[in-house]
């Protein structure tokens, strides 16, 4: 009876203590502002992953990066990854900016590369920015046909001094 007892307490206590909990509010992220899909953040890195736009046999997987170097420098590049050699593996590197309040990110350069019989191509660059933005990268992957395309989060690079 008393083992009842207990189990009975501790069951009451359990389902009050759940009960508690699902009436507390929940944050979605931290309130970080986001423009077109990226997080304006001031973070050192920032590596996005690919989003399939088709379903294919070719592309395996596909990403694009950009690094802060010091003031006024990012490194900034993709990787496409093959699930086999194809005859045509591509990447389509493109950097764009934005300040805290734009409402679209500004195009900044781009660049392409292709290896053919391959299952990988990657391409970065190391390039000189003005400073007081914020930068991202965005690529196009390819294998064969196959597409799909990544996007960082956007870095604010300081000014140079």
């Amino acid at each position: 009876m008393r083992k009842r007892v207990v189990s009975c307490i501790c069951a009451l206590v359990l389902m009050f203590g759940l009960m508690m909990s699902t009436g507390l509010d929940s944050k979605a992220s931290d309130n970080r502002p986001m423009l077109d899909g990226s997080y304006l953040t001031n973070e050192t890195e920032s590596i996005g992953t690919d989003t399939k736009i088709t379903r294919g046999e070719h592309l395996l997987a596909g990403y694009s990066k950009i690094r802060k170097m010091s003031p006024g420098v990012i490194y900034a590049g993709g990787t496409t990854l093959g699930e086999h050699t194809c005859e045509s593996i591509q990447v389509s590197v493109t950097v764009e900016r934005a300040k805290w309040k734009d409402e679209e990110w500004e195009f900044v350069t781009t660049w392409h590369k292709e290896n053919t019989d391959a299952d990988l191509v990657s391409t970065s660059k190391k390039l000189e920015v003005e400073g007081g933005w914020y930068y991202r990268v965005s690529c196009i992957h390819s294998a064969d046909g196959d597409i799909s395309d990544s996007v960082t989060d956007g870095l604010y690079v300081e000014v140079p001094e």
